[in-house]
């Protein structure tokens, strides 16, 4: 099977052209605040949409644009690659980042909404450079490629492919038959909640530069703050129960968002994901809030706030802090590991392994118990009262095995590159979990300055996988992928 490398290059063109167009939209508020980083800002925004049209000019005519399976997932993949890449630019121009190795992992943080940085002073960092890493999470939020999905029927593309190959996850929800459709009102949807967040944080005492800052990053589940004490900045209640329920919703799954907003809430509420990641997040925080109380950390309705907003923080891969949550206990520290592997809800902008995985892990897991005592009975997994086809099972079976061997072969590597045990293993779930504080020396009051070259760009890596899901990437190390057959 040969690969339509022509509309591959057409699609990546179209790509860098609407990242250097957001790389120019930061230029206003580089002028409002008479920042310095104006030159570096409209230089990236020219270079990268300058080659992103070069390359979609020349590959606009006379292109077969037909898409295949295999197309898709090569367009995703370098797509990510290629808006990381040219993502870099404004930190090396403006100087912010100029080292490639750093100024490329804080870019793929951004766009994989992991949070983790490098950055050891952000609130030195001129406005427009710091807008624009907030706009790499919100971008990669959503999906770029979602983005690229709404548009492509002008040019006579069909999407359903690109859709399936970002978003490989257990069955992606569509809230219209045509794609583009779905595509365009997920947009409309993650731009409202956006807008309204920020209204309520700007409110809430939140300067306007902060506030939309701070929305653009919690509506992507992304984390990145534009306080060096991340969210702690802010000791306002309001502010920090607001930031809990839009996180929230960011890890619903869009589609029960939709649902919601039309009203059909028994339909939201008899869904098993969303009443169990629901229930996860309260008991959790429950637990974390009512142990942290009885070790004096304050006020109950302080302690239920800041272990609420913690769990919440770390289910739905946002990674914002209010507290050090490696002060607290051992047991809590343990416990928050273990939140690195949940994710939240199939569907939202949250990384991780995902709740509706678990559940059916799960439940087959019981029922083999049952079909051991009844082998010839034919007992199948339900999920939202429908079985579940043996496909879907034994893709999430092989899903969560490769998750955890990546994990220990990432772990085992960054021990390797010299990091220290908890640093290891603690960088690499929350890099493959796309959720941005982990332990030791990346804890939630740290970041990944220290961490060497190699590993970096091992966590870069890692990051990658985590937001497309394993499959899309490591498909394509693999021979068959490449066969013409």
């Amino acid at each position: 099977m040969n690969f339509n490398y022509r509309v591959i290059a057409n699609i990546v063109g179209i790509l860098l052209i609407l990242n250097g167009a957001f790389m120019l939209a930061c230029l206003i508020f580089s002028f409002y605040y008479e920042s310095s980083d104006k030159l570096a800002l409209f230089g990236s925004g020219a270079v990268t949409m300058g080659i992103g049209g070069l390359v979609f000019l020349l590959t606009y005519r006379n292109q077969n644009k037909e898409l295949r399976k295999r197309d898709g997932y090569l367009i995703v993949v370098s797509g990510w690659l290629f808006m990381s890449f040219f993502g870099t630019l404004p930190y090396i121009f403006s100087g912010t980042i100029p080292n490639l190795t750093n100024a490329f992992f804080e870019t793929i943080s951004g766009f994989s909404t992991t949070g983790a940085t490098v950055l050891l002073d952000i609130e030195a960092v001129d406005k427009g450079i710091l807008l624009w890493r907030s706009l790499t999470q919100w971008i990669g939020g959503m999906g770029i490629i979602v983005l690229t999905v709404a548009i492509l029927p002008i040019l006579g593309i069909g999407g359903m492919q690109l859709f399936v190959a970002e978003a490989p996850g257990v069955s992606p929800d569509k809230l219209q038959p045509r794609i583009k459709e779905t595509a365009k009102r997920l947009w409309l949807i993650y731009l409202g909640l956006t807008l309204t967040e920020t209204g309520l944080l700007w409110f809430g005492g939140m300067s306007f530069y902060d506030a939309i800052n701070h929305s653009l990053t919690t509506m992507a589940t992304g984390g990145f703050s534009t306080k060096n004490a991340s969210v702690a900045f802010y000791t306002s209640p309001f502010i920090q129960y607001v930031l809990i329920l839009f996180m929230f919703l960011a890890g619903t799954n869009f589609t029960m968002t939709y649902l919601g907003l039309h009203g059909q809430f028994k339909k939201v509420l008899k869904n098993d994901e969303f009443r169990f990641y629901l229930g996860f997040c309260v008991f959790l925080s429950l637990v974390v809030g009512l142990s942290i109380y009885g070790h004096g950390h304050g006020t109950l309705e302080k302690s239920i706030r800041d272990a609420l907003f913690q769990v919440v923080s770390v289910i739905t891969t946002t990674g914002y802090i209010t507290y050090d949550y490696t002060s607290w206990t051992s047991f809590i520290t343990i416990l928050f590991f273990v939140m690195m592997f949940f994710g939240a809800s199939a569907g939202s902008t949250a990384g991780g392994v995902k709740i509706v995985r678990h559940i059916i892990l799960v439940k087959n897991s019981i029922l083999e118990l049952k079909r051991q005592l009844h082998p010839s009975a034919v007992i199948p997994v339900r999920f939202n009262g429908k079985a579940v086809s043996r496909d879907i099972t034994f893709n999430i079976l092989a899903f969560i095995m490769i998750y955890i061997f990546i994990f220990a072969v990432g772990s085992m590597t960054m021990a390797i590159l010299g990091e220290d045990f908890n640093t290891a293993i603690g960088a690499t779930a929350t890099c493959l979990g796309n959720i941005g504080p982990g332990l030791g020396n990346v804890g939630p009051v740290d970041n990944f300055a220290s961490i060497s070259a190699p590993g970096k760009w091992v966590l870069s890596f890692l990051m990658l996988l985590g937001r497309l899901e394993l499959f899309t990437v490591l498909m394509l190390f693999t021979p068959y992928f490449w066969k013409n057959n």
